[in-house]
């Protein structure tokens, strides 16, 4: 059930209307109830692995909040040896083929519905619990809720329970301004989805599906990709913010204009941040203050001196969470090639902090300086935009000689791709450049920490029917339908 099928908002509006004409005791289960309608949708066999998911960690944290570690290892590695079998088996057996004589045949398996968000959502509750940061749950039905929220299991973001369940728990008195909200952020997330991002992907997939034949249109293809991405992942988590925030419940922000970023460090804190911070809380800082790590910064202290040496096992501990990071995106070298480049990009400049602070001192530049600020931001992007030559490529293979043609002279082109319609450009390319130019126009009031959606909220009543009409008629005249789904909708 898509975010973007009638039968999707038909589910919401009986969910939003049913949850305030019911008493207050029975809200939870009715939102239980509906997140069971929208999962079993996906696949009834899926539901047992969300419920596998949810009970071992529900029963492990049980044990768990008296610092039993068994308790903790035994659904951790149930859970993420689910995920892996499904996920990574046949990467793993394309592996295995490449020895000789070696012929494993192929498995075939379909990947529940927001798998690897629920997996990492309950994971991090059990490694709560453990550490004391919040107590255990002992209704199952309480914590299924929280691992099965249906607005945000199949894209994010991914919860806390500390913040989540408490409001899930808790019965929200009608509020009309919860409501003028949502629909907002509701639009918001189709006008993108739909009117940018399935416009974009029909440039995105023609370019990188047909890259051998199309040689040297890579730059036009990953700004595409770019366009198509962002608008995508962000539309998608705004539906579920907006649809959480009719029944009066805030889930956590997932993006925060990343393309205005100034570093590559600073784009991930604005990009899909709530798995940031999932990765900084459950896998970095175990890295960091790990006995191993703690012995390799002694030593590198005493090798480099305490600052290089700090900063040697900061970028390493960064490379280990950004190749988990690709790993975590699919089983592909490109992927993991992907991470990688991320985490050793951030490691290198962290290393180099010291040298890049002198060099803006000496040159009487502040982060604050205009020109400069917008360098950081061009230089930020760029280097994005070359990791997305990884991320949307079938292969490393294929990312490798786009990338090399896409900045060969002798076949790059800036000819616009189209088919032999010459209607194309205003069905597909003009939907895309107007709805990047009020992305932008909100994005820069954003930064200045403007109140977009409240300001839009707060209009009178057929001001906003008429825009969020306006947005649906566009939609139905120039969204791309035959796109498919969200891009993270399997994950």
């Amino acid at each position: 059930m898509s975010f973007s099928s009638l039968e999707f908002y038909l589910l919401a509006a009986a969910c939003v209307a049913g949850y305030y004409l019911l008493p207050p005791k029975a809200r939870r289960f009715w939102l239980l109830f509906i997140s069971f309608i929208y999962y079993a949708a996906a696949g009834p066999v899926f539901f047992v692995f969300l419920l596998f998911a949810a009970f071992t960690t529900w029963a492990g944290a049980l044990r768990a909040s008296d610092g039993r570690r068994i308790a903790v290892a035994i659904p951790l590695l149930l859970d993420f040896g689910v995920l892996a079998a499904l996920k990574y088996s046949n990467f793993a057996i394309s592996i295995i083929n490449r020895i000789p004589h070696a012929e494993l045949p192929y498995l075939k398996l379909l990947l529940p519905l927001g798998i690897s968000f629920y997996t990492f959502q309950s994971a991090g509750y059990l490694l709560d619990v453990y550490w004391k940061r919040c107590e255990a749950e002992k209704s199952f039905f309480k914590y299924l809720l929280f691992v099965s929220f249906y607005p945000q299991i199949m894209q994010g973001p991914i919860g806390r329970y500390g913040t989540l369940a408490p409001q899930l728990q808790t019965a929200h008195a009608y509020d009309p301004e919860n409501i003028r909200r949502g629909i907002v952020r509701i639009s918001w997330g189709l006008f993108k989805k739909m009117i940018v991002a399935d416009n974009a992907a029909l440039y995105v997939n023609q370019i990188f599906d047909n890259y051998v034949t199309l040689r040297g249109y890579g730059i036009q293809g990953v700004l595409m990709y770019s366009i198509q991405l962002y608008a995508d992942f962000s539309g998608g988590i705004d539906i579920a913010i907006g649809i959480a925030q009719m029944l009066g419940i805030r889930l956590d922000a997932n993006f925060r204009q990343p393309y205005f970023a100034e570093t590559l460090t600073d784009f991930w804190h604005r990009w899909h941040i709530t798995l940031g911070t999932w990765m900084k809380d459950y896998l970095f800082y175990p890295i960091s203050l790990s006995d191993w790590m703690s012995r390799m910064r002694k030593s590198t202290r005493k090798r480099f001196g305490r600052d290089l040496g700090s900063a040697i096992c900061i970028g390493v501990a960064n490379i280990i969470v950004f190749l988990a990071v690709g790993v975590w995106h699919g089983p592909s070298w490109h992927f993991i090639v992907y991470g990688l480049y991320n985490g050793v990009l951030i490691a290198i400049g962290g290393l180099f902090t010291k040298q890049f602070r002198k060099m803006k001192t000496a040159l009487h530049l502040t982060d604050h300086t205009p020109w400069f600020r917008v360098f950081r931001i061009a230089r930020t992007f760029l280097i994005v935009n070359l990791s997305w030559y990884l991320d949307r490529s079938s292969s490393l293979g294929q990312a490798a000689r786009m990338l090399k043609d896409s900045f060969s002279t002798k076949i790059f082109s800036l000819t616009i791709i189209s088919p032999e319609d010459p209607h194309f450009a205003m069905q597909h390319f003009v939907p895309i450049a107007a709805g990047c130019a009020v992305i932008f126009i909100v994005s820069v009031l954003r930064e200045k920490k403007k109140d977009v959606e409240g300001t839009i909220a707060r209009l009178p009543w057929p001001v906003l029917v008429l825009i969020i009409t306006g947005i649906l008629i566009l939609s139905a005249l120039y969204g791309n339908r035959g796109s498919g789904g969200f891009i993270y909708a399997n994950f």
